[in-house]
């Protein structure tokens, strides 16, 4: 079987075992795939991925902060700046961890390692929605929410309260789903299945050796693909069959990998990342670098389109909104949020085959400008929606009507 048959049937994402010969000397490389993300050596799970699980939890734990007034600016910043033994959350487990959420946040090898400026001004962004969250929400948490002034507004017909800024925009949200991209999508698409990361050090020819890492039942090469596959599915009822349960239990990119495989215009996407992960793996275990390197191709693509399909899709329904005869603010506010949010990630998507983001940092500051330019959510146009959503459609393979609706 020849290599390009490989790549097709990799491309294809057929879970089968895969036979392939790599030349006149070689004797061939075979690619066990199993049914689910398992994987053992001598009888033991070779499997980890722990620092996205902490990673998880502690950004739940902060979003949960951007809801209780009583936090201060202080505590939240240590919660997402944490130092190991800081008694940050009510985790206990979580407090002893040398881990932090800020650490990793637009951290990657590819963008970031020789780009410190840029990741701090990311960072920084973080830092200012904890910052104006504290010193200016907070403070009207029971007040109403008007035209420059933060406080609260209701769902019609008596739904969910939303607590925004002065220019509608909900921070939390904004945190939240900003974050999906500047460091669950950034340290998936642009750190752990980069070569960059993968093939760094002696890494190549001690996986082909099967040189463990001290202590560590896997590889060091090994690792770092599960590290990418953690900061998917870290929360997933059963790590390894995660679509079994997909979007549950997670407020992150699990979460989002399933709403947008709930439209019928993107079904099939959820498996199409899940087997590009799972047969990533099995070519790593076997030494085959070139199926390996398809599907962290794949695997970009498809995230980055995740990121892209709900962007527009919020912001399409904030537009929808905003056209009714009475118009839900607080709904539109809650859904131009959420897009904002998302439309901040797009810096950390990956243009397969490329070196590049599907949009620089200053075109999405450009694309954050027009939404909050003025009164911000108060008078957005339906236009300027509409212009963004054009924007990003136009750089994927989808249209503003399959994503919108």
């Amino acid at each position: 079987m020849n290599i390009t048959t490989i790549k097709n049937w990799a491309v294809a994402l057929f879970s089968i075992t895969i036979l392939t010969s790599c030349g006149d000397d070689d004797p061939g490389i075979v690619i066990n795939e199993p049914a689910t993300y398992v994987f053992e050596r001598n009888g033991e799970s070779t499997v980890s991925f722990s620092g996205q699980t902490t990673r998880t939890l502690m950004a739940e734990e902060i979003l949960s902060a951007f809801k209780d007034p009583t936090k201060s600016q202080q505590t939240i910043d240590a919660m997402f700046a944490h130092t190991e033994g800081s008694a940050d959350f009510t985790n206990a487990d979580l407090n002893v961890s040398d881990k932090s959420v800020r650490s990793k946040t637009a951290a990657s090898s590819d963008l970031f390692s020789s780009n410190t400026a840029l990741s701090a001004e990311i960072k920084s962004d973080f830092d200012s929605w904890i910052a104006e969250q504290v010193d200016t929400v907070f403070p009207n948490w029971e007040l109403e929410a008007s035209v420059g002034v933060a406080g609260q507004i209701q769902e019609a017909g008596g739904g969910s309260i939303r607590y925004v800024n002065g220019k509608g925009l909900e921070l939390n949200q904004a945190f939240n789903k900003g974050l999906i991209g500047a460091l669950f999508v950034d340290q998936i698409v642009n750190n752990y299945v980069s070569t960059s990361v993968l093939d760094a050090g002696n890494n190549v020819p001690e996986n082909n050796a099967g040189v463990l890492s001290e202590g560590k039942s896997y590889t060091n090469m090994e690792h770092k693909w599960d590290e990418a596959y953690g900061y998917a599915y870290a929360k997933a009822a059963d790590e390894t069959d995660p679509n079994a349960t997909l979007g549950e239990n997670d407020s992150f990119l699990y979460k989002y990998i399933g709403r947008v495989e709930g439209d019928e215009d993107f079904t099939g996407i959820a498996d199409e990342i899940y087997n590009a992960f799972k047969l990533g793996r099995a070519a790593i275990v076997a030494g085959d670098y070139e199926v390996r390197d398809v599907q962290a191709e794949i695997i970009r693509e498809k995230i980055s389109t995740v990121i892209a399909v709900r962007a527009v899709y919020y912001l399409q329904q904030g537009k929808a909104g905003l056209e009714q005869e009475t118009v839900d603010y607080a709904s539109v506010f809650h859904s131009l949020s959420e897009g904002l949010g998302f439309v901040y990630g797009l810096q950390f998507t990956r243009q397969p085959n490329s070196e590049s983001p599907y949009f620089t940092n200053a075109e999405v500051n450009a694309m954050m400008d027009d939404l909050m330019t003025r009164n911000g959510f108060w008078d957005v146009s339906t236009t300027t929606l509409d212009d963004i959503s054009n924007d990003i459609a136009a750089k994927f393979s989808f249209t503003v009507e399959e994503a919108g609706s």
